[in-house]
């Protein structure tokens, strides 16, 4: 994904305005923000995420199992609640199985039925890490006060329910 490294400038904004009518400068300059910030903050938690030699996407799933009835979920509901394909979904499965953080277990009377279930060890791994990835997820936001907390999460809140959402499968 690419983003801007910097932010433009109020002229460099002027001057799109002036080469398109009706643009708001002040919208445009929000989305930038917006983007930049998200960019910023995603890059730090990828960093302290992998600071504990795991990615994102197999953290994602041991935190999902974490929080799951019995620790235990199908490959489905997983992919579709991280917003991964199956193929992806596999892919990380494979890897968190042969660590061992995560086994697949068959149906007994359907076979083509697997869930996933977090492992004693996953779930350790998880308690062992948790502590510090909160720690340093919460100093992202250290620069604010409790009421501007509020303001900004009541903010993206608003600006997520305002976004089209893409049909559920």
């Amino acid at each position: 994904m690419l983003f801007l490294k910097e932010m433009p400038r109020d002229e460099a904004l002027r001057i799109l305005k002036a080469g398109f009518p009706g643009l708001d400068p002040v919208e445009v300059e929000a989305s930038l923000v917006l983007l930049c910030a998200s960019k910023e903050v995603l890059e730090a938690h990828e960093a302290q995420i992998a600071d504990h030699g795991i990615s994102r996407g197999r953290f994602s799933v041991l935190m999902l199992l974490k929080h799951m009835p019995g620790y235990t979920a199908s490959p489905t509901l997983i992919a579709r609640t991280l917003g991964v394909t199956k193929a992806t979904m596999t892919g990380l499965l494979d890897g968190l199985e042969r660590d061992g953080f995560i086994k697949r277990n068959h149906s007994k009377t359907d076979r083509r039925k697997i869930s996933v279930e977090l492992t004693r060890k996953g779930f350790k791994y998880l308690e062992k890490i948790i502590p510090n990835h909160v720690k340093k997820v919460t100093s992202l936001v250290k620069g604010l006060s409790k009421a501007e907390m509020r303001i900004l999460i009541d903010l993206l809140d608003k600006l997520r329910n305002s976004l089209p959402r893409k049909e559920r499968k």
